[in-house]
């Protein structure tokens, strides 16, 4: 059917439908495989009435083994390796099934993967026929060793499998959570900038006595400048004199001519004070003081 370099050093595809895979109680048999046909053609008719459509497969026949793969996306759903299928066969009844048991390699059960193809499936099982002999070829001439290294081959490619399904399952969440992340900080459309502080009746900020205010740094980055100090001759007047504040002011000393005359009008003021109806002045000028 094909040449033996085809089969060794790569994998001869093909195209067909999927009907799925049923467990069986024989490694073998041609009753065997009936029994797993016509329930599985059962199955699809049932499907078929609810709408639902036989899914396409892509089959790689080569001496490792028969993959089925998605025919789009290309990814492996079944790895059935060549010394774990125990019997191949097509229906003689219908000529677009073929068959073939595979022992899981997980459950040591015994599946039967049945397909559905209108032109090919003769020549499918031929050629996993073929598959077999060269494998068996290369057997007797490495001794036995080749099954061996198979075997670890098809152990690594199962574990390579399953470590980009949980690596594209982690992918998934941490997608998942920065999409979380970016809803939780963005504030939703039209809400503006962030809510002010609340403040009282008068538009003012509450004062806490717990913070203490501090002064903010100028947007420059330099230091606030210190207070600014008066001079001291700030508060003299133009003459050179302190302003006189009745508030602080005490006694003080004066000149004796000022300071008689100031005790004349102490004196005065007292005597207005005791003339009942009398009009005084505190002005010392007034001549009627």
């Amino acid at each position: 059917m094909h040449t033996p370099e085809a089969l060794a050093k790569h994998y001869i595809p093909y195209n067909a439908k999927f009907l799925g895979n049923t467990e069986v109680e024989a490694p073998k048999g041609t009753e065997v495989v009936k029994d797993a046909v016509r329930k599985l053609k059962f199955q699809r008719h049932i499907k078929k009435s609810e709408g639902q459509k036989i899914p396409k497969v892509e089959l790689q026949i080569s001496i490792y083994g028969v993959k089925i793969l998605d025919p789009k996306t290309k990814d492996v759903q079944y790895n059935c390796q060549l010394h774990r299928i125990s019997f191949c066969a097509d229906d003689k009844t219908d000529k677009r099934i073929f068959t073939f048991i595979c022992k899981d390699s997980e459950s040591n059960k015994h599946l039967c993967y049945v397909f559905d193809s209108e032109k090919c499936a003769e020549e499918i099982t031929l050629t996993i026929g073929q598959a077999f002999d060269l494998a068996y070829k290369k057997f007797l001439e490495s001794g036995g060793k080749d099954v061996e290294t198979r075997k670890q081959i098809g152990t690594l490619q199962k574990r390579i499998q399953e470590l980009e399904s949980e690596n594209s399952e982690l992918k998934k969440q941490l997608l998942d959570l920065e999409d979380q992340l970016m809803i939780a900080h963005v504030p939703p459309a039209g809400s503006g900038s962030m809510k002010p502080l609340s403040t009282d009746v008068f538009d003012m900020v509450p004062f806490s006595p717990v913070t203490p205010l501090v002064p903010l740094p100028p947007s420059n980055g330099c230091p606030p400048p210190p207070p600014a100090t008066l001079p001291p001759d700030y508060r003299k007047d133009l003459f050179g004199a302190e302003p006189f504040d009745p508030f602080t002011c005490g006694s003080a000393d004066f000149p004796p001519d000022i300071q008689s005359k100031l005790d004349e009008m102490q004196e005065g003021f007292k005597m207005g004070l005791t003339l009942e109806g009398a009009v005084f002045s505190l002005d010392p000028l007034d001549s009627r003081c």
